[in-house]
């Protein structure tokens, strides 16, 4: 929509990406600029455990106590710019943290209509502790139309925060699917803080460190027919360019189709394009009808886990490693018990020969074990290691004096008919409004893959380099799944990569990958390779069952190896020589 009578944009920033993020970003973002509305994001799958803990130890809490804290400012801050706070802190308590505000609005005597959504709480099976379905931003809508000035949700789509806000302002309807698809893009962008605005950034040994030391938060200008630009308020620090947008963009996605409550949006038709400095439009983004079914998010205690971490330091470190092995294995069988059901020793090579310090010295021997009974992983474990003391390889040390074990949770997935979900908006004045499900929905099916690029000449001149030099990559979890996104810069460039990085490639330049089936999606307009490696984190980041449980670094991991480059791709570039 364009002309003198189209609605002027709505600007939204976010104030938070995960529960714990940056506690005065609120203060600074109703502070540093102008802002329609204000939104914050508190749940990850791993925080719906945490919550359903702290409910079990007070039914009165389930939901993140610290943006009550945020709002002790930000309330006063908030009316007097006129801005609207939307955030999904109410976790599993949505009604709760409701009350809670009223009365801290009352007790600092700033006048706000506050309103909330509920109804994504289900069922809990046996066994589990918490059960949430993920909803669409109609609730959200609902409650700002009938004038709320804070609306707080419980499980809710991350996206939702930005379709719920762009809906009610300019009057979107479920059949507007390429606007709310591209309110979900910019969602998606938003919803992770300062992730787009150079945190977490592959390249980020470009920019001065000085504009890196303290990111902005990111806020996006939508317009009626819900294309936006991502940009951040003037003079905070940070970068927003075409690169930390697809970062953004890639970051725990999978295939062309994004699938949400509200609708589906076509990742394959995204456009972006630089608006000035700091400044990226998203165009282009369309939209089809939501699945008829809805995600839900269950929680449970999967059992115990205990961890060890040996160092060893010098010479041998090999043998050393396995000694300790065999005597804690020794050690466990002779204390009579059941050892536990998973045993897994990871020897990390932090060591340097001839070091200058004794702890670029020292290897990492990492045990941790698992088990449904928290006896088979506390004394039993505990004394096996620490009873090795002084019997067992020369400069016998642990990083930390062995503990008595602790739960570990697991995110589980599931579909369940939308119809079947009760989607209720709490208004200001009380009355609770039923958001009805969308009357139109599609199955997801799958894309065909876009036409590859021209193949890179074949016969060109190529050396062994990093990948990492001309590709930049961000990767995360979803539930036992990784992602991992990989774009690059320049048309050339695509016209290798496209080809190069297969799934096979992947899976011999990340050998924990080989073994598991994974998933290659192809987005030309962003010059993009996203892989989906299901399995790889096993029961998820709760469960911490790897090294890295969200698998944050698992691209920075393939963009260090090495593979044959094109010499033209890697002009002006300081490329590494060839380490023997």
């Amino acid at each position: 929509m364009s002309g003198p009578s189209a609605p002027a944009p709505l600007r939204i920033g976010n104030a938070s990406g995960f529960y714990g993020d940056r506690f005065d970003a609120l203060r600074d973002m109703l502070t540093g600029g102008p802002l329609d509305v204000l939104t914050g994001d508190y749940l990850a799958e791993l925080t719906m455990l945490i919550l359903g803990r702290s409910r079990l130890k007070d039914p009165q809490k389930g939901y993140a106590t610290t943006f009550l804290r945020q709002l002790e400012e930000g309330l006063g801050l908030a009316h007097e710019r006129g801005v609207k706070i939307v955030a999904n802190a109410g976790g599993l308590n949505p009604a709760g943290l409701a009350d809670s505000v009223r009365q801290l609005a009352e007790k600092v005597g700033v006048p706000v209509a506050v309103a909330h959504v509920e109804g994504d709480s289900l069922p809990v099976p046996d066994g589990f502790l918490t059960a949430n379905a993920y909803l669409g931003g109609s609730g959200i809508a609902a409650c700002l139309r009938a004038g709320a000035d804070v609306v707080v949700t419980g499980r809710v789509t991350d996206a939702a925060l930005v379709t719920g806000p762009a809906a009610a302002h300019f009057g979107w309807g479920p059949d507007d699917l390429d606007a709310l698809a591209g309110a979900v893009v910019a969602g998606h962008v938003l919803e992770c803080g300062t992730q787009a605005t150079g945190g977490n950034y592959a390249f980020f040994g470009e920019h001065d460190p000085a504009r890196l030391r303290r990111p902005g938060f990111p806020l996006a200008e939508i317009h009626a027919d819900g294309s936006s630009v991502i940009t951040k308020h003037d003079g905070t620090g940070g970068v927003v360019d075409l690169s930390t947008v697809t970062a953004q963009l890639l970051y725990e996605t999978g295939g062309s189709r994004y699938a949400g409550p509200d609708v589906t949006a076509r990742l394959d038709t995204v456009r972006l394009t630089p608006d000035g400095p700091d400044r990226v439009r998203i165009d282009g983004v369309r939209g089809e009808a939501p699945p008829p079914t809805l995600k839900a998010g269950l929680t449970r205690l999967g059992g115990w886990r205990n961890e060890v971490v040996f160092v060893l330091t010098g010479l041998d470190i090999e043998a050393k490693a396995l000694l300790v092995q065999d005597q804690f294995a020794d050690a466990l069988e002779r204390g009579g018990g059941r050892p536990p059901a998973e045993v897994r020793w990871e020897l990390s090579r932090t060591d340097h020969a001839d070091a200058d310090t004794e702890e670029r010295a020292s290897a990492l021997l990492r045990l941790v074990v698992r088990d449904q009974d928290a006896d088979a992983v506390g004394r039993a474990v505990s004394s096996a290691a620490i009873e090795l003391a002084l019997g067992s390889y020369p400069g016998f040390h642990v990083t930390a004096p062995p503990g008595k074990g602790a739960p570990y949770g697991v995110f589980e997935a599931r579909p369940v008919p939308a119809a079947d979900v009760e989607h209720i908006a709490v208004l200001p004045d009380g009355t609770r409004r039923a958001i009805e499900p969308p009357t139109q929905t599609q199955e997801l099916v799958d894309v065909q893959e876009p036409p590859l690029p021209d193949p890179y000449p074949s016969a060109t001149p190529t050396r062994p380099a990093p990948l990492g030099l001309i590709a930049g990559a961000r990767s995360g979890d979803k539930g036992g799944d990784a992602n991992v996104g990989v774009w690059v810069r320049d048309d050339d460039a695509w016209r290798w990569l496209a080809r190069e990085l297969t799934v096979e490639r992947l899976q011999e330049l990340l050998p924990e990958t080989a073994d598991l089936t994974v998933v290659r999606h192809v987005l030309p307009n962003l010059r993009a390779l996203n892989f989906t490696v299901h399995g790889l984190l096993g029961e998820g980041v709760a469960a911490q069952a790897r090294f890295d449980p969200q698998a944050k670094a698992l691209g920075e991991w393939l963009r260090s190896r090495w593979l044959p480059i094109p010499v033209a791709l890697l002009e002006g570039i300081d490329a590494p020589e060839v380490t023997a």
